[in-house]
């Protein structure tokens, strides 16, 4: 399945690039999508972050929806 992941602040920045598309397998989990993203993209190995699919933060088990979007998202912190 094609997945579009959007690539926000300094993850953007590392990447070099706003978004990546990937190929998983149908049905493949979150913790999955990370290995390929690395793959992708190297130079966010080692970087945190969370994925969030549409408005909510997924879990490393969740699947991943076909055909959708997911963002990857870093540590916020504010005051």
């Amino acid at each position: 399945m094609q997945v579009r992941v959007l690539l926000f602040a300094g993850l953007r920045e590392a990447a070099g690039r706003e978004a990546l598309e990937l190929t998983l397998p149908d049905g493949a989990p979150v913790s999955a999508l990370r290995a390929a993203v690395e793959r992708a993209a190297p130079a966010l190995c080692g970087h945190r972050y969370r994925v969030a699919v549409g408005a909510h933060y997924a879990h490393e088990d969740q699947a991943v929806p076909a055909g959708g979007e997911v963002a990857l998202l870093p540590p916020v912190s504010g005051g």
